[in-house]
């Protein structure tokens, strides 16, 4: 099924090539993402800097309604190949820093890089609606969740060893030239754009456009609130990894083996979204993960390698489906010239969640015992499953009353 789904996506010229500027520009933005913390913290000796990086390159998302109503206001093909290019060009000064007092410069090209990222977020997910056929979306969502993890397995280590062996200006010039062969894979596709319309309001009011558009579709409003709901947790969750490894009597360094097993989980994931979301729909897919989930990280409060890592993989293969699913269902359900502003609304109020869950957890696990709160947390998981219950059944109630109009309209 899973190899019948690759070969189904890739046959699609345009899904090809987008998926290969994923994986390009991915790998670059991995290894990067990991050296930028280690260089900082080789730089200035503190952990705290070393730990800004993160936050320089997530903070960007909670601006995400705003930046994506760029992608609404020009042709989205142009502007992928031009920020990868602008990203090309941001990374090569970060050649000039060696010393403690330019670190400021890193952290400058991180926060613009996180803000590039959310525009091209927004773009993609735009673009591709109108690229691809529509009912290869929930495929294309998988398969490119299945790439991006597949890169954070492999990029930082290569990151990190190239960094070691020449330093962090060349990790810099691989990721830039990453961005310049993804450019050049966008140029190739083929997609006819109409140039926007000029839209009347405020730019509050054409933002706002993005978040009111999501609430008046019940499937993608129902699926986004899921969403946020399960990463908030999941972040609880991820500020407890190295809690569990010492439960386990385990060195710190053990936590990279449960993330490499959890991304291994999501790949899997990934590649076989698409079928299921077919045979069981966005809800039903997206409430199959969320339980999975939470039973794999009730799971993680014993202390027992084994089970440690299959709760792992199990995190990792449940955690993604509420996200394709809530994807798929904004790039069906949104109309072109507002995608992208819902997109990034939809990405906003799905992962800035997951930043103020590792905050919660990082105060909890100081003050209560990692196992109660992964118990608890087990539990409180399935709340994300009640939005979409809500919607499942206002979906059989508008079918049923359609059913009985029919029947009513049809001839004795």
């Amino acid at each position: 099924m899973t190899t019948w789904t690759v070969t189904r996506v890739l046959r699609d010229r345009e899904a090809g090539l987008y998926l290969g500027a994923v994986v390009v520009s991915g790998f670059g933005s991995s290894a990067m993402w990991l050296v930028a913390g280690v260089w900082v913290k080789d730089l200035t000796g503190s952990d705290g800097l070393a730990a800004l990086c993160v936050l320089a390159l997530w903070a960007p998302t909670l601006a995400g309604p705003l930046l994506g109503a760029l992608a609404d206001r020009t042709r989205r093909g142009p502007l992928l190949v031009w920020t990868n290019v602008g990203l090309a060009a941001l990374l090569l000064p970060l050649c000039a820093v060696g010393s403690r007092d330019t670190v400021w410069l890193l952290f400058a090209v991180l926060l613009v890089y996180g803000a590039t990222g959310v525009v091209q977020d927004a773009a993609e997910a735009a673009l591709v609606a109108v690229a691809v056929d529509r009912r290869l979306l929930g495929d294309l969502n998988g398969l490119r969740t299945a790439a991006a993890e597949g890169m954070k397995l492999v990029a930082p280590l290569a990151g990190a060893g190239l960094y070691a062996a020449c330093g962090g200006a060349w990790v810099a010039v691989l990721d830039a030239c990453t961005f310049v062969l993804a450019a050049a894979l966008y140029a190739l596709l083929r997609v006819r754009e109409e140039s926007p319309r000029r839209v009347q309001g405020s730019p509050w009011e054409r933002t706002a456009e993005g978040a009111r558009v999501l609430w008046r579709h019940p499937t993608p409003r129902a699926l986004v609130l899921a969403g946020g709901t399960t990463m908030l947790f999941a972040g609880v969750n991820g500020a407890l990894l190295y809690a569990v490894v010492d439960g386990l009597g385990r060195p710190p360094a053990y936590a990279g083996v449960l993330y490499t097993v959890q991304g291994a989980g999501s790949v899997a994931g990934g590649l076989a979204a698409g079928p299921l979301l077919r045979r069981f729909g966005g809800l039903r897919f997206a409430a199959c993960g969320i339980a999975v989930t939470a039973v794999a990280v009730a799971a993680r409060a014993v202390p027992s390698d084994p089970v440690a890592l299959v709760s792992s993989a199990a995190i990792g293969l449940g955690l993604p489906c509420v996200l394709v699913a809530a994807l798929t269902a904004v790039q069906r359900e949104t109309p072109d010239a507002l995608l992208g502003r819902a997109a990034a609304t939809a990405g906003t109020l799905m992962f800035a969640p997951n930043a103020v869950g590792l905050g919660v957890g990082a105060g909890l696990v100081e003050l209560v015992p990692h196992q109660s709160v992964l118990v608890l947390l087990g539990a409180a998981l399935p709340v994300g499953v009640v939005p979409l219950l809500r919607a499942h059944a206002r979906r059989a109630s508008a079918s049923a009353t359609s059913d009985r109009s029919s029947s009513d309209a049809s001839p004795a």
